[in-house]
């Protein structure tokens, strides 16, 4: 069946569906990642996104059990974007292909689409929204442009809540985790290193937290705007008083908030593993995987007690803070990678050798 992509700005781009054929109304951003495309589908920080894949075959390698990002098997993107679907993936752990997978878990998909003139298009104009459609019948887009996206978002959103934890190593640190829209890997990324990790809803106040006697906090990265994450200011603010902190993406982004920073949507966000940052500290510069649409606004940080422990080589974005007189920092980019380079790992030890000397002292 023939499928279109209608921009806000009007332009059009036509290709074949796949998977779920249903309408929708979405925010369109890209990638330019040459693997991993389960990961990202399922990473929760692409909730409510259509991604546009820039590298031309996509699902070569097909769907495995292994790699899923967020809970379950559910893709979190609301659409997927390619030049080239593979038909016949080639991989010893794949079970289905990416159409069969986007079929079974009802994802949108419209393959034969000229990708990087359309991420061209983005990096030029910006993220922006669109509706993905199987006619163009103009009150129909019109009426979906017409909807509510942020409404839709949260009406989307909603899910189970509970508290979960994960065993790691007899006698290793506990962290408390909170969950803005977590990926499985930062969680696999501690418990490689001896930790046990106990995965709070974001929401979840204060008390309850210091309650389960954690050694160190760490908080998520997920999706969307910070500053519709109000609610976890206070709790930022108590928990770095008592303990040590890190966030990662969003996490960063609100901790710099609860400490006085403020962000600012990006023209198209930072979404690949190719990302070179700075570690200011150590003059060292490594390649991040990185997924967001927002970032810190550097001259923000003046009269905070917040200093930049790392930043992008070329835009010289913000991508990591820290307070001047607590063990508490964050960084934008992921260390846990999934996909992408590993080269930032040593973020994930830093952390860890923090509270196990907290709790050796």
């Amino acid at each position: 069946m023939q499928g279109y992509l209608v921009l806000k700005n009007g332009s059009v781009y036509a290709g074949e569906r796949f998977g779920s054929e249903k309408d929708l109304l979405t925010e369109v951003v890209f990638s330019t990642g040459m693997t991993g495309y389960q990961e990202t589908m399922t990473d929760p920080s692409y909730f409510g996104q259509t991604m546009v894949f820039t590298y031309p075959l996509i699902g070569n390698y097909g769907i495995n059990l292994d790699d899923n990002e967020g809970t379950g098997s559910k893709p979190a993107v609301d659409a997927i974007i390619v030049k080239d679907l593979a038909r016949r993936p080639a991989n010893f752990r794949s079970v289905m292909t990416l159409a069969d997978f986007a079929k079974e878990e009802d994802l949108p998909g419209l393959t034969g689409v000229d990708t990087r003139k359309l991420a061209k298009e983005i990096r030029d104009h910006g993220s922006m929204p669109a509706v993905l459609v199987s006619e163009l019948n103009q009150e129909k887009i019109d009426a979906l442009f017409a909807q509510d996206y942020p409404s839709l978002l949260l009406a989307r959103a909603k899910k189970e809540e509970e508290i979960e934890t994960f065993v790691g190593e007899v006698g290793g640190p506990k962290i408390a985790l909170l969950d803005f829209g977590l990926k499985g890997s930062i969680v696999k990324a501690l418990q490689k290193r001896g930790a046990t990790v106990t995965v709070f809803p974001g929401t979840t106040p204060a008390s309850v937290i210091e309650a389960s006697k954690p050694d160190g906090i760490l908080l998520s990265n997920g999706p969307g705007d910070p500053t519709q994450y109000g609610y976890a200011t206070k709790t930022i603010l108590t928990l770095q008083n008592h303990y040590p902190i890190m966030g990662i993406c969003l996490g960063h982004q609100l901790f710099a908030i609860a400490n006085g920073a403020k962000t600012y949507k990006m023209k198209f966000g930072y979404r690949g593993f190719n990302h070179a940052v700075t570690d200011v500290d150590h003059k060292r510069k490594y390649f991040t995987s990185q997924n967001h649409g927002y970032a810190v606004d550097r001259a923000s940080l003046a009269g905070t007690n917040l200093e930049v422990t790392h930043e992008e080589i070329n835009a010289e974005t913000v991508e990591g803070v820290r307070l001047k007189d607590k063990e508490a920092f964050s960084v934008q980019f992921h260390p846990d990678a999934s996909p992408g380079p590993h080269d930032a790992e040593y973020i994930f030890d830093n952390f860890i050798n923090k509270l196990t000397d907290k709790k050796g002292a």
